[in-house]
């Protein structure tokens, strides 16, 4: 068979082809793809048969079949990853994060944002400053020199403003 004997290298096939197959199929879970990689097993069996060392054939043959049936595993599940923006992925990675909720925040800070001019001006700052900038209420009493419990009032105010004015349908 080393020899390039394709009379023995038929009988080779026709052996073992059914122990390849059923070696390949538990990895792949493919019938097509098993009998893909069966076949181009043989192939590579019949180019390596000058390195083979005469010690098992059938599990030297299965191994050959493994390896390859677990490269080609590995080649389709790369090829079904998916690529995420980097917004939405760092959203994933953090783990109590809701990427749903994430994004209809970020939707309702555009329309509270686009609707500012609306509102009297002194909730306006304050509005701002914790809806879309995302300050804490510290920060924006520190800024405006008032105390904490003047912002919490103002933010309280403003909200009330914005159920009275604003419809729900809105956001």
């Amino acid at each position: 068979m080393r020899a390039g004997d394709e009379q023995a290298f038929r009988f080779l096939i026709e052996r073992y082809k059914n122990d390849l197959f059923k070696a390949v199929y538990p990895i792949l879970r493919n019938e097509k793809d098993a009998e893909d990689v069966t076949q181009e097993v043989f192939l590579k069996i019949y180019y390596a048969l000058p390195q083979y060392k005469s010690q098992g054939l059938k599990a030297w043959m299965t191994r050959i079949a493994i390896n390859h049936a677990i490269d080609l595993k590995r080649k389709k599940q790369r090829q079904n990853e998916t690529v995420l923006e980097p917004e939405v992925l760092s959203a994933i990675a953090q783990p109590d994060c809701n990427t749903v909720a994430l994004l209809l925040q970020k939707e309702q800070r555009e329309v509270v944002r686009n609707r500012l001019d609306e509102m009297p001006p002194n909730y306006r700052d304050v509005i701002y400053a914790y809806y879309i900038t995302e300050k804490s209420y510290k920060q924006i009493a520190d800024e405006q020199k008032v105390g904490v419990k003047t912002i919490e009032m103002k933010l309280y105010r403003a909200r009330n403003w914005m159920k009275k004015h604003w419809k729900e349908e809105d956001f």
